[in-house]
């Protein structure tokens, strides 16, 4: 008999919730094992995504693999990384790149999905939805100052900047990221998938 996890993730795959508001119709796209030990939660799928159905299978995902020292192979490993975004299906694209996530997501499918993953001990918030819907109050005032305290929500959380080409300006100003963060997310990464 299929696992609760199992049987969740097939209704999720077969959401039609926000069909008539999204441009290329509905194509839930996430990945997650009831062993995994990590989590991503991120925004949604861009365009690229959407059309091959994998999660960050784009520019985005290389960066965030490299910043991970995640192989290509472990980073799929759904036993080891279950990826959530905020959003499932790609939002379309607005005056300056894609649209946020849709709300509908988080609403429908995050409260009965995240507490099935009863293994992670390390989640990634990626951008400032995964950190405002997280982090809730705890966040601060914007994504800079809410990465600049990363400290404060170790070792549950890591909130991280996306990692887009369109953020090479942001990484370029914040040095700090590379050198305190970046080495910091390695380890835990290592010990949260080596067990």
């Amino acid at each position: 008999m299929p696992s609760p996890l199992k049987i969740l993730m097939s209704e999720i795959r077969q959401c039609t919730e926000c069909a008539d508001d999204l441009p290329y119709g509905p194509r839930p796209v996430l990945a997650a094992g009831a062993q995994a030990s990590m989590l991503i939660i991120g925004q949604a799928p861009g365009i690229r995504v959407h059309k091959s159905g994998v999660p960050w299978d784009d520019p985005s995902g290389e960066r965030l693999r490299d910043w991970m020292g995640m192989t290509f192979d472990t980073f799929y490993d759904s036993t080891k990384v279950a990826i959530v975004p905020m959003g499932f299906c790609y939002p379309g694209t607005g005056k300056s790149g894609d649209l946020p996530p849709r709300k509908e997501c988080a609403k429908l499918w995050h409260g009965q999905l995240l507490p099935l993953l009863t293994e992670v001990k390390l989640t990634l918030l990626i951008g400032q939805y995964a950190q405002r819907y997280v982090l809730a109050d705890r966040r601060k005032s914007n994504l800079t100052e809410t990465v600049k305290a990363w400290r404060e929500f170790t070792p549950e959380y890591l909130p991280l900047p996306h990692p887009s080409p369109r953020n090479n300006i942001w990484l370029k100003k914040n040095d700090w990221f590379t050198g305190d963060v970046l080495p910091y997310l390695k380890r835990r990464v290592r010990k949260a998938v080596s067990g």
